[in-house]
């Protein structure tokens, strides 16, 4: 009996790959996965959708985009005693110290970094269900959102796509 493992194989052809990326969570650590991933995608000619659901939400819309917060109460990755980072300030603290080392590394700040996307040809969704349950219209989204869809919708879009929830 063998234990045969399927091999990836890394040639150039990414003719008819697509990538559907699923954001669910709205804090700044959570955007930048899903945008870094769409990003990659387009840099390697890969046709990517990004879907946002939920707290996803918080990344287009306009009135939160630029304003996301990090929240290191119970991320342990944090490496922070939860009685330290539940302190009036911390998160602001922990926001800001996040956004420094974002912008260290060059990586744009979320309303630029979704441009960007747009730009290379990525395609930006909108969930039906979480518009209407947060009373949102198109007009509260950033611009380069191409609609608003139902589940429906995004399953149709993401056939035959290898799909990332975030």
């Amino acid at each position: 009996m063998t234990n045969a493992r399927p091999v990836p194989t890394f040639d150039d052809d990414v003719s008819g790959r697509k990538l559907c990326i699923i954001c669910s969570k709205g804090s700044l650590d959570m955007a930048y996965p899903g945008l870094i991933l769409a990003n990659a995608a387009l840099g390697e000619g890969i046709e990517t959708h990004l879907f946002f659901t939920f707290w996803g939400y918080e990344i287009i819309n306009k009135k939160t985009m630029g304003a996301l917060q990090f929240c290191p109460v119970g991320n342990p990755a944090t490496h922070m005693p939860t009685a330290l980072s539940g302190l009036p300030g911390m998160q602001g603290m922990a926001t800001r110290m996040m956004r420094r080392q974002i912008a260290a590394l060059e990586v744009p700040p979320v309303p630029e970094f979704l441009e960007l996307i747009a730009d290379a040809g990525g395609h930006l969704w909108a969930c039906r269900m979480s518009a209407d349950m947060m009373k949102l219209e198109r007009d509260d989204l950033f611009e380069r959102v191409e609609g608003i869809i139902g589940a429906t919708e995004f399953i149709e879009i993401s056939a035959g796509a290898q799909t990332i929830f975030i």
